[in-house]
């Protein structure tokens, strides 16, 4: 009996959420609650100005400030506690930091429909590309503000809401879109930032494991551009959520929960 436990003991991971722009915490509801339900741990972040953070947007001006309350977190784990950080769309970017970081306390970085940027070069390259393939109108009635100047992406961005009715929560219940209305919020982009060199490195984040999940029926990171971003940078493995939509999360909670766990104990 006393092995049976400690078996399952062992099984036991720690996932950490890192979410999207404009999202917060809040996003990984469902999904948090099916993987504490099968006795793992859970931490799911607010990232500066995000979720219930109360800073404003011109608080967060520095992508140092957004990620804080993600570092601190990894800061604040023992030496020799690995996690399972798990990176939604534009929290692939966070993620990735992380892990460049925090390597020996990552066991292996997992991004769902998410941008998976390239040791060899910036993040910044990631967001450009998406904002080249982008087709035209694409935004609909998200709010955008270009600091740069209209040739580069934007600096900040809130999702408007027919935006988020037909592309970001298309396949989920109407009570996932109502509650992500009432709490979105405007987010940097931080590209300029992001343009840095040496952000990441292949010593660090490169040595970490990886493991791309594609959500399909995405339209708001299209299936085309996470192929693309799969092709740039290899990941260990691939997988696959069928009618996802881009909010995985929430549309497939009950199967993510499954395929997250599955990972985690490859990868322990």
């Amino acid at each position: 009996m006393q092995t049976h436990h400690m078996q399952q003991q062992q099984q036991l991971h720690h996932f950490v959420f890192v979410h999207g722009s404009c999202h917060g915490a809040w996003c990984w509801f469902k999904l948090a609650a099916k993987l504490k339900l099968d006795g793992h741990r859970v931490t799911a972040i607010d990232l500066g100005g995000s979720g219930v953070d109360t800073r404003r947007l011109h608080e967060v001006r520095l992508v140092s400030e957004y990620l804080e309350p993600l570092m601190s977190f990894m800061e604040s784990l023992p030496e020799n506690e690995k996690v399972v950080l798990v990176g939604h769309s534009y929290g692939g970017i966070g993620t990735s930091l992380a892990m460049e970081r925090f390597p020996a306390k990552v066991s292996v970085g997992i991004f769902l429909s998410a941008y998976m940027p390239h040791h060899d070069s910036p993040p910044a390259v990631l967001i450009q590309e998406y904002f080249k393939r982008l087709p035209q109108d694409f935004a609909m009635d998200c709010e955008f503000t270009f600091e740069e100047g209209l040739e580069h992406p934007p600096s900040s961005v809130l999702f408007g809401t027919s935006f988020l009715k037909e592309k970001a929560y298309s396949n989920c219940q109407l009570e996932d879109l109502e509650l992500a209305m009432a709490l979105v919020k405007p987010s940097w982009l931080y590209t300029k930032e992001m343009g840095g060199e040496d952000l990441i490195t292949e010593e660090r984040y490169g040595s970490g494991k990886r493991v791309f999940i594609v959500c399909e029926g995405d339209n708001v990171l299209p299936v085309e551009i996470q192929k693309w971003m799969i092709s740039n940078y290899e990941p260990h493995e691939v997988k696959r959520i069928e009618e996802a939509g881009h909010m995985a999360m929430l549309t497939k909670p009950h199967q993510l929960s499954q395929l997250l766990q599955e990972i985690a104990a490859k990868y322990n």
